[in-house]
């Protein structure tokens, strides 16, 4: 019987090779039957070392997808808004746009991975998002620039969908959520760097280069996921697929795949997770789409200082993710560490609400700014953890889990961003009023359908099914 509070996988902390493969004597990856697949690993113990880096910097490029195309616009909204006449609202519905691409792209995308591996998709889809970013550039309205960020938005999806199944076919339990840490780190260089980069391009020129900027980093994450990226869905899972198909079965095809997704998404507990983090989400995404507004309009700094308080907040969640991976995760349950950053959202969320709506009198923009560090912070040990637990759930499908957890975030993050601009941009309630009410919604989806309290056996353990736990 598995320890109160903890499942089966929160125990498990070696890293698992490529189903298909052996570990030889010296702990590296070697190919069980025929040639390694183009852009595998290598065999030997530097060369495996070598390429195991390279693949953890690759995941991370792809995970900072969203941050690079969202974040290095965020100083450009108001000019933006002057540029092509719109008003705010209207030019928040480009981040809503791009959002929900990526929310849509990636439930296509994660099936496919599941049947056809993951690297051909990850490619056609950064193809395409490169295109789309070079559109934007050339964008002659508001609406016609939504459109393109949303197709942006729908190829984007795949290097964020993918990245997260690459670590669920190459990781289990404990590993998995210190590698998710891991990842924290390289893709949080992102929202530091990105808003900063923004803000400097915008000296020298107008909006439109800095998508001429993120066309030129797209075009090398391709080339360098070309040449580099291994193949990692496991080889038992394309000669199941490959049985079915000779049976006449689904064959990984449509049906599989929703019938996966059902499988999932009846198992309370992955469920429970998936829209915990979902709605934490939906507070981080609040005060992306409306922190250029308030630092910029309503507290009147610059775009290169609210570049610069952009840049600290992502240092404060991406130190908070080391933490969490480097000391707390194997030492403490994850489910306690994940109620702590809850917690922590919650308390921060209030705070900043009675900030803005006068019950501490005036406040400045250093107390604004110092709550919402706070609030940021506290990310780092609540969405990767989220993650890792909603994940711990399968093996079989974790392209379309990954699909499930990306497709709910983005989604909530989607309808979070037009809310915060209802009342204009010389407020900052509607920031604070969203990011409490997603947090606390996060929490009741916490207690009531993870129940941590609880001992669950792993889906993975060979019991995987849906519903309830025993």
């Amino acid at each position: 019987m598995p320890e109160r509070g903890r499942t089966a996988q929160d125990r498990t902390t070696p890293q698992h090779p490529v189903n298909g493969a052996r570990t030889g004597p010296s702990g590296t990856v070697e190919a069980a039957a025929g040639p390694v697949p183009a852009g595998g690993f290598p065999a030997g113990r530097s060369a495996a070392r070598r390429t195991g880096l390279l693949v953890t910097f690759l995941l991370g490029a792809l995970t900072a997808t969203p941050p690079l195309a969202m974040d290095m616009y965020l100083p450009s909204l108001p000019a933006v808004t002057a540029s092509l006449h719109a008003p705010a609202a209207t030019v928040q519905l480009t981040l809503t746009g791009c959002l929900a691409g990526m929310a849509l792209g990636q439930l296509l995308v994660g099936p496919m991975s599941d049947r056809w591996g993951r690297r051909r998709p990850l490619l056609v889809g950064l193809v395409v998002y490169v295109v789309a970013t070079a559109l934007c550039a050339v964008a002659p309205s508001v609406e016609v620039l939504i459109a393109f960020r949303l197709l942006q938005g729908l190829a984007g999806a795949a290097g964020i969908v993918i990245s997260r199944a690459v670590v669920r076919d190459l990781y289990d339990g404990v590993a998995m959520a210190r590698f998710f840490s891991t990842l924290m780190l390289i893709s949080g260089v992102a929202p530091i760097v990105a808003p900063l980069i923004g803000g400097q391009i915008l000296r020298v020129t107008d909006w439109r280069g800095v998508f001429v900027l993120l066309t030129v980093v797209g075009i090398a994450l391709t080339a360098l996921v070309a040449l580099r990226l291994p193949e990692t869905l496991p080889s038992a899972a394309d000669r199941a697929g490959a049985e079915r198909g000779a049976r006449g079965g689904p064959g990984g095809g449509v049906g599989e795949a929703l019938r996966s997704m059902r499988v999932l998404l009846a198992d309370r507990v992955f469920s429970g997770y998936t829209f915990t983090g979902s709605f934490a989400f939906a507070a981080l995404f609040a005060y992306v789409a409306a922190s250029p507004f308030v630092v910029q309009e309503i507290y009147g700094a610059s775009p290169q200082t609210f570049s610069l308080l952009f840049g600290v907040n992502s240092v404060g969640l991406m130190i908070v993710g080391q933490i969490n991976g480097k000391i707390l995760v194997g030492r403490v349950s994850l489910d306690k560490v994940l109620a702590t950053g809850l917690t922590v959202v919650t308390l921060a969320a209030a705070v900043l609400l009675m900030m803005v709506t006068g019950v501490f009198g005036e406040v400045g923009l250093a107390a604004v700014a110092a709550t919402l560090f706070v609030l940021m912070s506290a990310m780092g040990i609540t969405l990767p953890n989220t993650q890792a637990l909603a994940l711990m759930r399968t093996r079989r499908h974790a392209g379309s889990a990954s699909a499930l957890l990306g497709t709910s975030s983005f989604l909530i993050g989607a309808v979070a961003s037009p809310l915060v601009g209802v009342a204009g941009e010389h407020t900052a309630v509607p920031m604070a009023v969203v990011q409490l009410a997603a947090a606390l919604v996060a929490v009741v989806f916490f207690v009531t359908l993870c129940r941590p309290w609880h001992a669950r056996p792993g889906l993975e353990s060979g019991t995987e099914r849906s519903g309830e736990d025993s």
